[in-house]
């Protein structure tokens, strides 16, 4: 199943006009994802939005669902930029497959420059990773490349609505590098930077200045390579497959 293109894989086959499903966290990450043949969604980094957003989704009404944007580095050897193709999604003792295939020609365009792309699994969070010791112990705990909050709610949806499912997270913060709460607390529930409430809590506490700046050149850095990662949303092939696989007792 080609998703993104709205062309068929064979000429006897219609064309299925259905969008595509791309689930974000931050409005930046829908910025980039929107265009002909996706629908997105933004959780405003907000797990408990996410699940209320979902619920109004139709499964019907789209052909598969993409988990597009940034993510917190867990394995030490990924810096901000590199690209993570989910192999699986895990969050307890679930497991959800990412079925996934990329032709040489679109490898070859993602992996051009100093972009790094990279197949490894996701961890899924009800809240922000935010310090170096809380990431170690999640790789340790899970061997999961990165962490995000939005890829295991949109892995459930998918299995639940028998769809193709796939991730893609870009690195914005290294495993080694501890995101100030004060960069979680200035997103406003919309997704924006609230840099008024940046601009107090640099004035009370001006030593947080040169972790936010750290902080902040690093998702730019994401940033910057997730936009060149649109091509997996238009030229992306999903597998279909058994995509839950619970370790529960």
């Amino acid at each position: 199943m080609t998703l993104g293109t709205g062309e068929c894989v064979t000429a006897r086959q219609a064309v299925d006009p259905r969008p595509i499903l791309i689930v974000t966290g931050l409005v930046q990450e829908a910025r980039i994802a929107a265009g002909p043949g996706m629908a997105v969604i933004c959780s405003s980094s907000s797990p408990t939005q996410l699940r209320a957003l979902l619920t109004v989704v139709d499964p019907v009404s789209i052909r598969g669902v993409i988990s597009f944007g940034v993510a917190g580095g867990l394995d030490p050897s990924l810096r901000s930029g590199d690209v993570v193709v989910a192999t699986e999604v895990l969050a307890g003792d679930a497991r959800w497959v990412a079925g996934l295939s990329l032709g040489g020609d679109l490898i070859d365009k993602l992996t051009s420059g100093r972009r790094r792309v990279v197949r490894g699994s996701l961890a899924g969070a009800e809240e922000v990773v935010t310090g170096r010791s809380g990431k170690a112990a999640l790789h340790s705990e899970t061997g999961a490349s990165a962490v995000d909050m939005e890829s295991h709610i949109a892995a459930a949806y998918a299995t639940e609505a028998g769809l193709p499912f796939a991730a893609v997270r870009v690195i914005s913060d290294p495993a080694h590098r501890a995101l100030p709460a004060l960069a979680r607390a200035a997103i406003k529930p919309n997704g924006q930077i609230d840099l008024a409430a940046v601009l107090r809590g640099i004035v009370r506490n001006p030593t947080t200045l040169h972790a936010l700046v750290s902080t902040g050149l690093d998702f730019n850095r994401a940033l910057r390579s997730l936009r060149g990662c649109r091509d997996f949303l238009i030229g992306t092939e999903l597998i279909e497959s058994e995509a839950l696989v619970s370790n529960a007792a």
